[in-house]
């Protein structure tokens, strides 16, 4: 049997403890809409990937994504492939590149006009290639036979219509479509593909 004073304590240390817990501040959590936009100190391309896929099934217009040069680089390689048609810089509210400049960094907004064709979207899927905890480097004969048709690294070869987005090591060329990588023959991280 339980002795009468242990549990006695016991149930003190108990109601202490979760008095103390339910009068606690809960930590402050970043919100969901920060998440998905990439605001915050980890920014990753799954986000972006996410929020576009997304945006695309839900038939919006268009979209609104932090400002950094990661969000703007592949926004820009969507635009040049077709699959969106119209980036433009902005504010929270709307896109206004003269009201970009006004506001602070927190505000600030990329805004891209997704596009459809016969009332389908033209981004069919956006996946992630590249992961935190696999990156996936890749040298150019590697680039070359993805873009060709073969499977290197066991990612799928490239279909017709498809592009993938390599981040690179040169600071001039930091964010390229894997076949102007090609071109200009600099390697990198594979990081996603669109069709």
């Amino acid at each position: 049997m339980i002795d009468v004073r242990f549990k006695t304590e016991l149930c003190g240390r108990l109601s202490s403890f979760l008095s103390a817990t339910v009068l606690a501040e809960p930590p402050a959590l970043p919100s969901s809409a920060q998440l998905s936009l990439g605001v915050g100190n980890m920014v990753l391309p799954h986000y972006l990937c996410s929020h576009i896929q997304n945006a695309f099934r839900a038939r919006h217009q268009h979209i609104a994504v932090a400002h950094n040069t990661q969000n703007l680089a592949i926004l820009s390689i969507l635009l040049r492939a077709g699959f969106l048609s119209n980036v433009t810089r902005g504010t929270v509210e709307a896109p206004s590149p003269d009201a970009f400049h006004r506001v602070n960094d927190s505000q600030k907004r990329i805004w891209a006009d997704l596009k459809y064709r016969d009332d389908r979207p033209v981004l069919a899927d956006m996946e992630l290639i590249s992961r935190p905890s696999k990156p996936i480097f890749m040298d150019l004969s590697e680039i070359r036979r993805l873009c060709t048709g073969r499977r290197v690294q066991n990612v799928k070869p490239l279909r017709m219509g498809e592009i993938a987005i390599v981040k690179t090591k040169d600071r001039e060329h930091e964010w390229l479509e894997a076949r102007e990588a090609l071109q200009l023959k600099i390697p990198g991280e594979v990081i996603c593909r669109a069709r």
